[in-house]
């Protein structure tokens, strides 16, 4: 699917393949190691991301989104729990490339996502933030996710406790 975020750049939003790993990969790499965004402490392995791949597979997914002929960012949809009446719930992950944060990418690979959640016959998704993260409670919130909760304090990076909040979008009323 293409996505026209704004008038001067284009996002190409599609499935990932196993060649999209290492772009994958170092995305998330910087967000374990110089954010919160994540409560992963240790870089991910290309091993483990290809197993992390597998893991998403139908009904879940993960997406990528092409820039200029790079990955600049991915989302995931993946079990929010394992027990079976869980089936109909996807948690939701969406991560930028740092150099083009604020351009759009987030807005495009979300929207696609919640297209494919429904497609594939989920009927919630939620979205658990580390907080502080601003931008990414407002574009969840851009998608019609409402604040649900808050998980005081059950994180530790970078020596500071944090706290994860929790949105939710009904795909099906």
């Amino acid at each position: 699917m293409e996505v026209r975020p704004s008038k001067s750049s284009v996002y190409t939003v599609r499935a990932a393949e196993d060649g999209d790993l290492p772009a994958i990969a170092d995305i998330y790499n910087e967000a374990v190691l110089h954010s919160t965004a994540t409560f992963d402490t240790e870089p991910a392995t290309l091993a483990e991301s290809k197993q992390w791949l597998r893991d998403r597979s139908h009904p879940y997914a993960v997406l990528v989104a092409e820039g200029g002929g790079q990955v600049v960012g991915w989302a995931a949809l993946k079990p929010f729990a394992s027990k079976p009446a869980y089936r109909f719930t996807a948690e939701n992950t969406v991560y930028v490339r740092a150099d083009m944060r604020g351009k759009g990418v987030g807005k495009a690979l979300l929207g696609r996502l919640l297209e494919a959640a429904a497609e594939n016959g989920f009927r919630t998704v939620i979205a658990r933030i580390a907080a502080p993260n601003p931008v990414s409670v407002r574009l969840h919130r851009r998608f019609g996710f409402r604040r649900v909760g808050v998980e005081r304090e059950v994180g530790r990076k970078f020596g500071r406790w944090l706290d994860v909040v929790v949105m939710q979008k009904a795909l099906a009323e």
